[in-house]
């Protein structure tokens, strides 16, 4: 039997110390040992998201208990350490007694035994003093406290305070250490009877499937083992998408153009013909969630081009074209930085859900935070200015173009949006007619950045532009 806790330590050795992305480990890590108990894994899955989550919080707490800092500690040991701290501080349902032995176990398993007293030493006088431990006092630093108690960087914390206000800000660090269940979109076109026929099988597996307030066809999945274990998936009745990522399918517009007009038959055909005729395209597409959901909207009429940068990003569009059994949508391997004379103002909707900084979904990957600089963020809007710059021609007078992040950043939201309208023949309209009545104030200007923790999304951006 594989130990739970040395699967968690290896891959958090992968994440911290070799720079590894966090969801790519975890999901390959429990792939490989998908024999384990459901239990087993959740348990590790815990406890490295977990870790990762809360570095800086564990990290401050073992620098007041360790007479040697966290950054001189080996790395395994740092690790283990960690892990180890979070499970005392974070999961009251495992003994202290436990936590303890474990790590001296698997430190002298890992070739540390002559450390086993430094780290049963420290490890218990955590446990007997985590109601005395010292924080940051907010009055004094609140930055530092701030940072201690989410666990977020502080240059991100003063970002955020200027360009959002401190109000808002704690309210986002709030929203990112929330639980972040998967969201799934369900086919629109099922009967009310196979919805409640799919809820039925979920319960029947111990899995919630909870109404989202945004959406009909969004729900929110907990308890599942994993996304390929929840019924319908093999089959294409659902896709994992967070509703952020449905609204800016939404907010193109598309089922206006397919709607039949009853008494008009004139009005009928031409909406009909229209629909035939429509291309979308996404030209960062991978995996395919918007993309999927334009087909959809179109009802197998029109055609949506779904591109990405590399061939195995594009085979993961391919996958689930497969899965959900579309067929007006094709996959193409293709940069958006290089112009593509064939499309020029060819297409109804473009939509640019373009490499950004993740700020937004910190919440489900947490390592961004730890990875982020504001030299990458410039440097990400110096790409999205060249995408943008290229993929506008290919929308046709009259057509949409919707940019989206998901990020919480002005410079690459707000501030290229203002670049982009001002720079290009193209106008801000209102989402509101796209959002949901909880949303529709705010989208009146043409864009929306959504908070975690005051929405109830990821971080996102949208913005819906026509061209004039």
């Amino acid at each position: 039997m594989e130990n739970i806790r040395e699967l968690a330590l290896d891959m958090l050795m992968e994440i911290l110390e070799k720079g590894e992305y966090s969801h790519l480990v975890i999901r390959n890590v429990l792939d490989k040992y998908h024999y384990l108990d459901l239990r087993d894994k959740a348990f590790a899955k815990r406890v490295t998201e977990g870790t990762l989550e809360r570095l800086i919080q564990i990290d401050y707490v073992l620098d007041q208990f360790s007479k040697v800092p966290v950054l001189k500690m080996k790395p395994l040991i740092r690790n283990l350490m960690r892990m180890s701290v979070y499970q005392l501080l974070f999961m009251d349902q495992i003994p202290d007694s436990a936590v303890c032995n474990e790590a001296v176990k698997l430190a002298g398993k890992r070739g540390f035994k002559g450390l086993s007293g430094f780290v049963n030493g420290v490890l218990r006088n955590i446990a007997r003093n985590r109601n005395a431990i010292v924080y940051p006092d907010e009055r004094t630093d609140r930055v530092k406290a701030l940072s201690v108690r989410y666990s977020m960087p502080q240059w991100l914390i003063e970002f955020w305070d200027q360009a959002y206000g401190q109000e808002k800000t704690e309210a986002v660090l709030k929203g990112l250490l929330l639980e972040h269940p998967v969201t799934v979109r369900l086919k629109e076109g099922i009967s009310d009877e196979e919805k409640e026929a799919w809820i039925s099988d979920l319960s029947r597996q111990k899995t919630e499937a909870e109404p989202h307030p945004y959406l009909p066809y969004a729900f929110r999945i907990k308890g599942a083992e994993g996304v390929r274990s929840i019924p319908g998936y093999e089959e294409g009745l659902f896709a994992v998408q967070d509703v952020s990522s449905m609204l800016a399918v939404e907010a193109a517009g598309v089922s206006g153009l397919i709607k039949n007009t009853v008494g008009d038959c004139s009005a009928k055909q031409k909406s009909e013909t229209a629909a035939e005729e429509l291309l979308a395209v996404d030209v960062c597409g991978a995996p395919g969630g918007k993309s999927l959901h334009m087909a959809e909207k179109l009802h197998g009429k029109g055609k949506v081009i779904s591109r990405d940068l590399t061939e195995y990003k594009v085979s993961l569009i391919e996958d689930n074209i497969e899965r959900t059994g579309y067929t007006n949508i094709e996959a193409q391997v293709y940069d958006a930085t290089v112009f593509d004379e064939s499309l020029l103002e060819k297409a109804d909707v473009v939509l640019a859900d373009l490499p950004c900084s993740g700020l937004g979904i910190i919440g489900k990957k947490r390592d961004i935070k730890y990875r982020a600089a504001q030299e990458t963020m410039q440097e990400l809007t110096v790409l999205q200015r060249r995408i943008l710059d290229t993929v506008w021609r290919y929308v046709k007078p009259g057509g949409v173009l919707i940019y989206s992040t998901c990020t919480i950043n002005p410079g690459e939201n707000d501030n290229m949006v203002q670049w982009f309208v001002e720079n290009h023949p193209f106008k801000l309209q209102s989402l509101a007619p796209y959002l949901p009545q909880a949303l529709k104030d705010e989208g009146k200007t043409g864009k929306m950045q959504f908070f975690p923790g005051i929405h109830e999304t990821d971080g996102f951006f949208i913005a819906r532009m026509v061209r004039i």
